[in-house]
């Protein structure tokens, strides 16, 4: 078997692994570079793409005229036409699993800096002040409710580790029946009415897009925080920052924005706002990971085989 596949968008320091596996099913590996144009110029006659951030509408999947499967490096597919690629008879798969320890991890990092006020403490020592004083309030994690809004790998263990320190969990997730979980299924409003802490980990949908906006937080306990780790546009940032000013969030932590880089001018002297730069998947043993599941599945549809993470 003779086939080329593209990488769409080379993000990862290099692909090695992608190459070593493909050569030995008997594929080239080509990277993509250039514009918009140029890379779909070089993707119109490849077997399989490898994709991470780039952009496949409708037309850009029209085009493509011996593609079989489309691999994402990454869990969501949002940057996909997912219809289109049915509708053409592509494949389509993700890799859900290559970084669940890293983004709970980073999850909890930033949901225990925000609950200690550790960015605050810092800032203070920094600017030569010292004492608990202008921190404001700091209560027990065990005497926090966490909300989670989705409830899938990775909101279970963050659920887990910060069950570990004593807080209490409450979820919303409308694919989770009250049958399938022992966890306390609520609505929407529920919990954002009883949560301290908001923790995000739903897909980007059509009905997730913006959900947690102006009325969303009005809802949320002020006080309160919201750490979002999962995909930017779900929570509208210029409701969040307006917040954020207007006092009645305490904190927020964000990973993921609706525009990536964000706009800094929107976020210059916003309060209690702790960013970073959609780093929550990364490590070294999970970009790993995430190359060698996306290869295999390439070569799995290539050859006929049924993929492990078909998306579409």
């Amino acid at each position: 078997m003779s086939f080329r596949v593209v990488v769409t968008d080379q993000v990862f320091p290099d692909v090695d692994t992608e190459r070593e596996l493909l050569a030995q099913a008997g594929g080239e590996l080509v990277v993509a570079h250039g514009d918009r144009d140029e890379v779909l110029a070089t993707a119109r006659e490849a077997d399989g793409l490898l994709n991470t951030f780039f952009g496949l509408d409708a037309a850009d999947i029209e085009s493509l005229t011996k593609c079989k499967v489309i691999a994402r490096y990454g869990i969501g597919v949002d940057n996909i036409d997912l219809d289109a690629a049915r509708a053409a008879g592509i494949q389509v798969s993700n890799v859900p699993d290559y970084c669940v320890e890293e983004v709970a991890t980073h999850t909890v990092a930033m949901a225990l800096a925000l609950l200690r006020r550790v960015p605050e403490g810092d800032a203070l020592v920094r600017a030569g002040g010292w004492g608990v004083r202008s921190l404001g309030e700091i209560r027990r994690v065990s005497n926090t409710t966490v909300g989670f809004l989705g409830y899938g790998r990775i909101a279970r263990q963050v659920a887990t580790t910060l069950r570990g320190l004593g807080a209490d969990v409450v979820v919303h997730d409308p694919y989770l029946a009250p049958d399938q979980s022992s966890e306390r299924i609520v609505d929407l409003d529920t919990l954002l009415a009883e949560a301290d802490l908001v923790c995000v980990h739903c897909p980007l949908t059509p009905q997730t897009r913006g959900l947690i906006d102006a009325r969303a937080l009005a809802r949320m306990r002020r006080g309160s925080y919201l750490v979002n780790t999962s995909r930017g546009p779900i929570v509208v940032l210029d409701d969040l920052t307006a917040a954020l000013r207007e006092g009645h969030l305490a904190g927020a932590a964000l990973d993921v924005f609706e525009t990536e880089p964000p706009p800094t001018e929107r976020l210059i002297d916003v309060p209690n706002l702790l960013m970073t730069p959609h780093s929550a998947f990364f490590s070294r043993e999970a970009i790993r990971e995430s190359q060698r599941k996306a290869a295999t599945q390439v070569i799995k549809a290539l050859r006929g085989e049924e993929l492990d993470y078909r998306v579409a």
